[in-house]
């Protein structure tokens, strides 16, 4: 790879980066979330417009600076929060390194990856909190994952189609 390319694909990747952290930091302060504790995930859409467009170890530090920046930023590095978004993120990014893999649709990837967020960061509370109870909230954080995985897969479709891809 040429240093002209290497350098565009590394500017590419630290304004997604950057655009997901804006991203989450304006859905965290902005938008209510649902029942209290789930979020729509509009970050999610710069993760996924990474791996199509880049691929998926560019996709991994989208979600991955996301979290450590975005913990970093709102004091919460290290606490719960971290960890609960991290669980979230790893097995989310697990998902959508699988869906890649396979060549899934981008929606289906979407509800995939919504999903599994989810559940990481149900598991993580579980664990963290030492409440196996909270088991029981699971079926209701994956049935409104569902809406929310098609939100941001059809636009991150929109987003993908408007884009000249990048992958090696």
């Amino acid at each position: 790879m040429n240093p002209y390319h290497r350098t565009k694909r590394f500017t590419i990747l630290a304004l997604l980066v950057a655009m997901a952290i804006t991203v989450n930091v304006i859905e965290t302060k902005t938008i209510p979330p649902i029942a209290g504790v789930f979020r729509i995930g509009l970050a999610n859409i710069i993760a996924l417009v990474a791996m199509k467009n880049l691929g998926i170890k560019e996709m991994v530090i989208v979600n991955g600076m996301r979290v450590l920046i975005g913990t970093l930023m709102s004091g919460t590095f290290l606490g719960s929060s971290f960890w609960i978004s991290f669980g979230g993120v790893f097995l989310s990014s697990c998902l959508l390194v699988l869906c890649d893999y396979m060549d899934s649709s981008i929606l289906f990837t979407s509800i995939l990856s919504s999903i599994a967020h989810s559940a990481g960061q149900v598991v993580i509370v579980m664990f963290f909190y030492n409440q196996p109870l909270i088991m029981v909230i699971l079926p209701y954080f994956l049935a409104l994952s569902i809406p929310t995985g098609l939100l941001t897969g059809y636009i991150s479709k929109m987003a993908i189609q408007r884009i000249k891809p990048m992958r090696a």
